[in-house]
C-alpha cells in the first residue's frame, strides 16, 4: 500500500432525500497524533489523492459517487491536478486561501477544464464576489454560522448560481432548518442521532429480523431460514430490497430467499438480515446513510479483527467483530434499550462487554472504528501501538470494508 503515513477518512454527504450522493475524503495522522492538522498540508492532500487513485482505487473508496477533496493553494495550482477524473472529484478551497487574481484566475480555468469547486468552511463575504460566479458549492460550517445567521446568509447568495452545503449537522433539527432555508446538501451525523420523538419502538419485522439473525448464528438449517422468512413476508420484502440494492455483478434481480441463498451464501444473507434492521420500507435501500455507515463499521471491524493480535488465532472473531459494529448502531435508531436488544440475541460475553462498556479487545476496536468516523475529533495518542495494529492494517482494512459495501469485493 503505497503511502502510509495517513489514514484515509470518509464523510458521508446527504442530499435533500438523505441519500449518500457523495464523500468529503480526509486524511487522518497516526504518527503526529492530531485530526487533519500537520506541518505540511499539500503533501497531506497529495496523501489522499495517491490512496484514492492507487492504493485505495476510487471505485472501491467512492464507488458510484463524487469525492470532495480539501485543497491547500500549492496544489491548486499545481498541474498534478491533471491526473484527477473531473466527474469524480469536487475540489475544495480551504478558508485560509487568499483571494487574489491568481486564485480566481486559476479556478475559472479548472471550471473550464470540467472540475467542479467548493468553498469549505465559508460564511458570506463581499470580497469573495467574484468566486460565488464560480464555484458550485458553499459550505457553510454550523459551528461557526449560529443558526441565528443562517436565513441572512442564504439571502446574500441567492443572486449567485451556488448551492449550499450544511456541514456539522449533528441534529435533526439543524437539518430540518437548513433544508427549509434551502440548503441542498448535508453533512454530519444527525442521520444517525435521531431525537427521541423520532425513534421508533421496533416493530414486529425487526423483532423477527434479531430472532433470525439468532437462528443463523446458531448455524440453523437452511429450511428453517427459509420457513422463518415465509412466515413474514414484509421481512421477506424488507431484505431483498436490501440485496437488490447493491451491485454484486449479478445479471438479474434476486427474486426470492432461496435465490439469495443459493446466490450468496448462508455467511453474505447473514450479513443482509443484520443490516436490514436499518432499512424501513419506505426508503430505496442503496444510499440510506444509515444502512452506509453500519455496513462500513461493521466491515472495518470484521477486517481489523483478523490482524489483532489477540483475535487472529480465533476463527469466529471476524464474525463477532462484525456483529458488534452492526449492534452497536441499533440504539440510536430504535426506541428500545440496548439491554432489550441483547436479550433477544444468544451472543458472547466478549461482544457484550464491547457493547455495554467498549471493553475487551472488540471493545478496542469498536472505539477506534468510532474515532475514525469523527473526522474532528483526535485520534488517542499511541492508539495502534495499543492495539497492537499498525497504519499499514488499517488502511488494507479500509480497502475491504469500503469494497464489502460496494459489492465490489
Amino acid at each position: 500500500m503505497q503511502d502510509a503515513n495517513y489514514l484515509i477518512g470518509r464523510q458521508p454527504i446527504l442530499d435533500r432525500n438523505e441519500e449518500v450522493i457523495a464523500y468529503e475524503l480526509l486524511f487522518r495522522s497516526a504518527v503526529s497524533h492530531n485530526t487533519a492538522t500537520v506541518a505540511n498540508a499539500t503533501h497531506a492532500t497529495a496523501s489522499v489523492i495517491i490512496n484514492a487513485l492507487s492504493g485505495f482505487g476510487l471505485e472501491r473508496i467512492l464507488g458510484n459517487h463524487k469525492g470532495f477533496i480539501n485543497m491547500e493553494l500549492d496544489l491548486l495550482l499545481s498541474d498534478s491536478l491533471g491526473i484527477l477524473p473531473r466527474d469524480r472529484v469536487v475540489l475544495e478551497l480551504l478558508e485560509t486561501l487568499a483571494v487574489t487574481p491568481e486564485l480566481v484566475e486559476r479556478c475559472r480555468a479548472l471550471k473550464k477544464e470540467g472540475f467542479q469547486l467548493a468553498l469549505d468552511d465559508h460564511e458570506y463575504a463581499p470580497a469573495y464576489a467574484e468566486l460565488y460566479d464560480i464555484v458550485d458549492i458553499v459550505k457553510v460550517d454550523l459551528l461557526q454560522t449560529p443558526p441565528s445567521r443562517l436565513a441572512g446568509m442564504v439571502e446574500k447568495f441567492r443572486p449567485y448560481p451556488v448551492k449550499l452545503l450544511a456541514e456539522k449537522v449533528e441534529t435533526r433539527d439543524e437539518y430540518r432548518l437548513c433544508r427549509d432555508l434551502g440548503f441542498e446538501y448535508f453533512q454530519g451525523f444527525y442521520f444517525a442521532k435521531p431525537s427521541v420523538m423520532e425513534k421508533k419502538r421496533m416493530d414486529e419485522s425487526g423483532v423477527t429480523l434479531l430472532k433470525l439473525m439468532d437462528l443463523l448464528m446458531k448455524d440453523v438449517e437452511l429450511m428453517v431460514i427459509e420457513q422463518a422468512f415465509r412466515e413474514s413476508p414484509g421481512l421477506t420484502y424488507k431484505l431483498l430490497l436490501l440485496v437488490n440494492s447493491v451491485s454484486l455483478g449479478l445479471r438479474g434481480k434476486i427474486q426470492n430467499i432461496r435465490h439469495a441463498v443459493a446466490i450468496l451464501g448462508r455467511q453474505q444473507i447473514k450479513r443482509w438480515v443484520q443490516l436490514a434492521l436499518f432499512v424501513s420500507d419506505t426508503t430505496n435501500g442503496p444510499e440510506n446513510p444509515l444502512v452506509e455507515l453500519a455496513a462500513v463499521r461493521a466491515a472495518f471491524m470484521e477486517q481489523l479483527a483478523h490482524r489483532h493480535p489477540a483475535l487472529k488465532g480465533d476463527r469466529d472473531a471476524g464474525e463477532q467483530a462484525f456483529l458488534t459494529g452492526i449492534l452497536s448502531l441499533l440504539g440510536g435508531l430504535y426506541d428500545v434499550s440496548l439491554d432489550e436488544i441483547l436479550a433477544n440475541l444468544s451472543l458472547s460475553e466478549d461482544v457484550r462487554e464491547a457493547l455495554t462498556n467498549h471493553g475487551g479487545a472488540l471493545g478496542q476496536l469498536l472505539t477506534f472504528a468510532e474515532q475514525l468516523e469523527q473526522l474532528d475529533s483526535r485520534l488517542e495518542e499511541g492508539c495502534l501501538e495499543k492495539i497492537g495494529l499498525s497504519q499499514e492494517d488499517v488502511l488494507e482494512a479500509q480497502v475491504k470494508a469500503y469494497g464489502w459495501r460496494n459489492g465490489m469485493s
